[in-house]
Formats: C-alpha cells, structure tokens, sequence
C-alpha cells in the first residue's frame, strides 16, 4: 500500500527523492487516464478509447487488452514509447488537498525516498529545489486541464456521440469480448445539427473526439 504524504521542509529536508529506474510499477495498467492538453502527442503512440468513472466520460489511453498486461512496459521496466502519459511521469509525487482546499504536493514515500541519501534533495534551504517546482508545476498544470477535460467530454455525452466500442480477442478457438471501452460514434458526430456542433466546439470537445476516431488506426 503506498505511503503518500505531504512534502514539507519539517519531514523531508534533509532527505533526498529518487526518479524511478523503471516504470515495473506500471506494468499491470491497461489503461491510462489522459487529459486534453496531452491528447495531440498520445493519439500518435496509443489507441485511446473513453470509459466512465463516477459518471464522468474520461479518456483514456489503451495500453493492453489482456487482464494486467501493459504492452508499453519492457521485461526489464523500460517504456516503449516515446510519449510517457502524465500520470506516469510524475511518479513519485502526487497531488493532495488540504482540509481547507489548498492544493499540495504530495511524495508516495515507499517508492520515492532514497535510502542511501543519493538521490535529489527536495529543498534547497526552506525553498523547493527548481526540479520539485517543476513538478509541482506538471501536477496542477494537469489537474487544471483534467477539469476542463471532464467538462468537454461531458458535452460529448450530452450530444449522444458516444457508443459502446466492441471489441473481441481471438485466441485459437477461444473469443473474448472486451467490455466497457466507448468510442466517438463518427457518423453521429456528422449527423449533428449546427447548434450541437456549435455546443462542441465552445466546450473544447472537437479536438478530444477528432484524436479519439484517428487513433482507431492504430
């Protein structure tokens, strides 16, 4: 079970963090959450399919069919693909909230402290070092845009473009059928009149549904 705490100068000044070596920690992930700002550079490496969570229509990449199989992780936890999705890349920090709202970074200390002191410090004196800011930075930047993504997508559920993608994987004499994956129905989307396209474009939801079809080819 990780262990995610704050980070603050009182716990972790004179500790170090570490980058992970491998993304191993990844490697039973079949899917991973995406947020628009992301999608321009996902839709050239992944399939991206959409599934509910809460009610909420989030895109997400595909990265395996088979139960805890991610294809983009090596043997040896290397990433096969150029383009790593951000809630991988932050890895090991996180992004909490404090009981009065205030957004805070946050450090799984199972997996990011370094034992032997070799890693990088998390403060220089009571400052953030420039590379915790940095990710302090991807994280909110992230968290901003995931809502703005969630909002969009909810658009393209409201204008019923969004169907059941079924999919079957055949193995010998075997089939399975994989279940819960949605897809941007494209003819719907032609079919909309010029008050829902208008709806779309407003919301941002275009782009989203445009990378969603062209990333089928994959």
């Amino acid at each position: 079970m990780a262990n995610i705490v704050p980070v603050s100068p009182t716990r972790h000044g004179s500790l170090c963090w570490k980058r992970p070596t491998s993304y191993a920690f990844a490697a039973k992930q079949t899917v991973a959450p995406l947020v628009a700002a992301e999608l321009a550079k996902a839709v050239l490496m992944y399939p991206i399919s959409f599934i509910k969570q809460n009610e909420n229509l989030v895109p997400v990449a595909l990265l395996g069919l088979y139960a805890e199989k991610n294809l983009f992780v090596a043997a040896d936890g290397r990433w096969l693909a150029p383009y790593i999705p951000a809630v991988f890349r932050s890895q090991p920090f996180y992004l909490g909230n404090t009981e009065d709202g205030q957004q805070v970074l946050c450090i799984d200390e199972d997996q990011g402290l370094a034992q032997d002191g070799a890693g990088e410090a998390f403060f220089e004196g009571d400052q953030p070092t420039s590379v915790v800011t940095d990710i302090m930075r991807l994280l909110t930047q992230t968290d901003q845009n995931r809502v703005l993504t969630l909002a969009a997508c909810a658009e393209l559920d409201k204008q019923g473009i969004v169907h059941p993608w079924p999919i079957t994987l055949k193995t010998g004499a075997e089939e399975k059928k994989i279940e819960g994956l949605l897809k941007i129905d494209e003819a719907a989307l032609n079919a909309l009149d010029d008050a829902a396209f208008s709806a779309l474009r407003k919301a941002g939801s275009l782009p989203i549904a445009y990378c969603q079809l062209l990333s089928m080819q994959h």
